[in-house]
Order: structure tokens, then sequence, then C-alpha cells
């Protein structure tokens, strides 16, 4: 193995929210040596979770590995861990933006993660949220995507599709090119 090769960590963890623990997360990654590439941190009800893709030299990350039960015993953290590597892209995919907003029911994901599926489309984000309507209170549910189009999909298709689709199922939604 190349010894200035970049290796990767992809770690999961969840526990009890508390003030310090991204501080504390970070400072470890930062001492052994190794750089966060990507993160999502979320407090979910009482809940810290995290998932994160930490960078470094083999040596690093195994001395970030040694460490990772120790310090999430401290914190109150339960923790996985799991070496991997650079993704690797077969089809050159474009990015688009979904969002979606209905009344809260369940299934919602699902129907929508089927409709992708079925289309050979990759959901590459997905964040959700439910929350009351402005002055009725009805509970209403969001979600946002970001999914990796295949090239060759002709995209007016699959539009149209996609909208007929959630018009069906009495959803607000939106398929747009990611702006970023």
């Amino acid at each position: 193995m190349n010894q200035n090769s970049k290796d990767y960590l992809v770690i999961t963890a969840s526990g009890e929210d508390k003030v310090g623990l991204v501080e504390k997360l970070a400072n470890q990654i930062t001492e052994t040596g190794c750089n966060i590439e990507q993160s999502r941190m979320e407090v979910l009800g009482g809940q810290f979770a995290l998932i994160m893709l930490v960078s470094g030299m083999w040596n690093a990350l195994a001395k970030l590995e040694n460490l990772l039960g120790p310090l999430s015993e401290q914190l109150g953290l339960t923790t996985i861990y799991k070496r991997t590597q650079e993704r690797a892209r077969g089809v050159p995919v474009i990015p688009y933006e979904v969002d979606v907003v209905a009344l809260d029911h369940p299934g919602i994901v699902h129907k929508l993660s089927r409709f992708f599926a079925r289309n050979g489309i990759n959901i590459e984000v997905l964040e959700t949220d439910t929350y009351p309507a402005p002055h009725t209170g009805t509970p209403m549910f969001s979600v946002h995507m970001t999914v990796g189009v295949p090239g060759q999909t002709h995209i007016s298709t699959l539009r149209d599709d996609f909208l007929s689709y959630c018009d069906d199922l009495n959803l607000d939604a939106t398929l747009e090119p990611s702006r970023a």
C-alpha cells in the first residue's frame, strides 16, 4: 500500500444530546492527524446523531479507530466506524433537487424512493421534517432530496412522470437541476 495515499473512515454515532459533543469529536479527529471530509449532524428528538467521512493516512486512521471506543464511552455515544474508499461512479450522473410537501401520513418516503429506484436513480441525500401548517396547525411533511440522474435519462419525460406520480399521491413536488 502506498504510504502517501489517503484512506477513509465512515463514522456514525448517536447518543443523548449535550453541549460539546461536536467539539470533542472534532478535536480527537484533528489531534490524530485526520480530516473531516463530509458530515451530517443533527439533534433528533433529544438524541444527537452524526455520520461523517474522515480522511487521513492509514496510520492516523488506525490511531483514531483505537481512540473512538474510549471517547464514545466518555461522551455517552454509540459509535460504529468502517473503512471505505473514494466513491467510484460507473455512469455519469447529474444532480437534481427534489422537494415535496404534503399532509403528513405514513408511506411518503417509501413511495418516493420506490419511484426513483424503479427509474434507476440513486437518492444521494434525503432530509425530511414535520411541522404544523400555518393558521390551521395541520400536520405537514416535507422531503428534500438530491438524486443522481443518469446522464442518458430524458429529463423532460422523467419530470413529467415524477410530477404525475406525485399528483396521483396528492403531493406537491418539484424536480430541478441542482444549483450547487
